[in-house]
């Protein structure tokens, strides 16, 4: 029976840990997509652990002002669970939180939920068969680990001298404080990221003073974002193939854009769109100039925008082409010498993707963290699991990416419900891929995105690892990622069983 609303989690006596037999971890998009994928595989023995308050995982934390997504909200959803209400093409923040708290109450999840709860190191038992957790909350014991934390988890903040010591309020646009109120601040907004981008023209009707400290420019393009009418929302919320002809509509465009990171061609088209950007609501050729990437379209992240470059423009925003480079009392200090005087500092500068703490925090059946295993250059077979680790699989992890979040991580989970059917059906106790697999995935991966604009494209980018390998892309198309995720490929894995493995 349920306690407190919440599912049970079996234990072996007082002090001792609890048992579940599945563990995930995060309780954002990956979170929860696992827990329905654990529910339709037949498991109701496991717990959703989140050290946040609720559901929702980045869109639950990100609240700054004008946040939203810039994927087409059709395709930045899952298959099994279609929206029919979204507001425009393009959906803000909110809404995409409150679909993900939709799935979570439709699919039964907060049960299995422990909020509050944050993992602190877990470890597979050899002899037990089974992964060693231990949490704020406590310890659990589980057979099947997963991970759903993403990349957007933990924010990077810059090493600037004086940062510490600075008087007014700094914090990251990912941890924006629910009674702050810009009106008549002078602020200094770190960073022009996909964050960033959104944030300055929220501020700048409000804000006495707005300075924009870039680093590295990104390629804006025009945003074709728009309001859905109400014939269009009525479509799609009552005519099944209206809403299957938007999504797949949608679908080809987030094609198209995955395709382009491999074009060269493709890529100066849309930076000659992203140039017009620009153009149209700049006028300084020097700033115009400064605003412009000397690096290729799809290198880095490639953002969407109208309003970025108006509000820029804009009489009461300063544009510092300069990193920021040190605080001293209330004055931010660029790389280039000047300074500016500040009341709020909002940083804009992205989440560590590479070195993510939960890798520290998994060790495998030889002892060795996934940092310590993975030195620089993280990897996992098709995406999803780890040489070293039985039983432990990982949601938008190592070249687990696509054009779309939502994409990406239903199709690994189509891998992992694939695993658990497998698993139930011939009473294995845990699946460890082959070491040989993972490397030879591993370097089919290297080879196909060795010519993406993130290899070739001559910047800077999250997308590469410490080695310069590309981290992120699935080597295939989101249908072709979806296709070759759809089964589950036993012959790469070692294999245990046992009978007492339940059915």
């Amino acid at each position: 029976m349920a306690v407190n609303g919440q599912a049970p989690a079996h234990s072996g006596g007082p002090g001792s840990a609890a048992v579940v037999d599945a563990l995930v971890v995060g309780a954002g998009l990956s979170g929860i997509g696992a827990g329905v994928t654990l529910k339709k595989a037949g498991y109701e023995d496991f717990v959703i652990i989140d050290k946040a308050p609720d559901f929702g995982g980045t869109w639950r934390a990100n609240t700054y002002p004008g946040v939203a997504c810039d994927i087409p909200s059709q395709v930045y959803s899952f298959g099994f669970a279609p929206h029919r209400e979204w507001s425009r093409i393009f959906a803000p923040g909110e809404e995409i939180h409150a679909y993900l708290s939709g799935i979570a109450a439709d699919w039964g999840l907060r049960p299995h939920a422990r909020f509050g709860t944050e993992l602190r190191g877990a470890e597979w038992d050899d002899a037990d068969g089974r992964w060693s957790v231990e949490t704020s909350a406590g310890p659990y014991r589980c057979r099947i680990l997963i991970l759903g934390t993403g990349i957007l988890e933990d924010p990077r903040l810059p090493d600037v001298p004086g940062l510490d010591t600075f008087p007014g309020r700094v914090f990251h646009s990912s941890r924006w404080p629910g009674g702050y109120d810009p009106r008549g601040d002078r602020v200094a907004l770190v960073g022009t990221g996909a964050s960033a981008i959104q944030i300055l023209p929220e501020l700048q009707p409000v804000a006495a003073r707005l300075s924009l400290f870039q680093r590295t420019p990104a390629w804006v393009l025009p945003k074709p974002d728009w309001t859905h009418s109400a014939v269009v929302r009525w479509s799609v919320r009552q005519l099944p193939w209206a809403r299957r002809a938007l999504r797949g509509v949608q679908w080809a465009g987030a094609e198209l854009f995955l395709a382009s990171l491999f074009s060269v061609r493709a890529s100066k088209v849309i930076a000659a769109l992203a140039r017009w950007n620009i153009r149209r609501a700049v006028e300084d050729p020097a700033m115009r100039a400064a605003l412009t990437p000397g690096y290729v379209v799809g290198c880095k992240r490639a953002l969407l925008s109208n309003t970025f470059y108006p509000a820029l423009a804009s009489d009461n925003v300063e544009f510092v082409p300069s990193a920021m480079a040190a605080v001293r009392g209330s004055t931010v200090i660029a790389a280039d010498g000047s300074e500016r005087d500040v009341d709020t500092i909002i940083l804009g500068t992205g989440f560590h993707v590479v070195d993510a703490p939960i890798y520290a925090a998994i060790r495998g059946r030889d002892g060795l963290s996934l940092r310590e295993r993975w030195r620089g250059s993280p990897k996992a077979y098709k995406g999803v699991t780890m040489a070293g680790c039985p039983n432990a699989f990982i949601l938008w992890g190592p070249n687990g990416s696509s054009a779309s979040v939502f994409t990406a991580v239903e199709s690994s989970l189509g891998y992992l419900g694939a695993a658990l059917r497998t698993m139930r059906e011939r009473r294995i106790s845990s699946v460890e891929v082959r070491a040989e697999a993972e490397a030879a995935w591993k370097a089919m991966a290297n080879r196909y995105t060795a010519r993406s604009m993130h290899n070739i494209g001559g910047c800077q980018t999250y997308y590469l690892d410490t080695n310069g390998d590309n981290l992120t892309l699935f080597p295939a198309t989101m249908r072709g990622m979806r296709e070759q995720l759809s089964t589950f490929d036993l012959g790469a894995y070692h294999v245990r069983t046992n009978e007492r493995v339940p059915r």
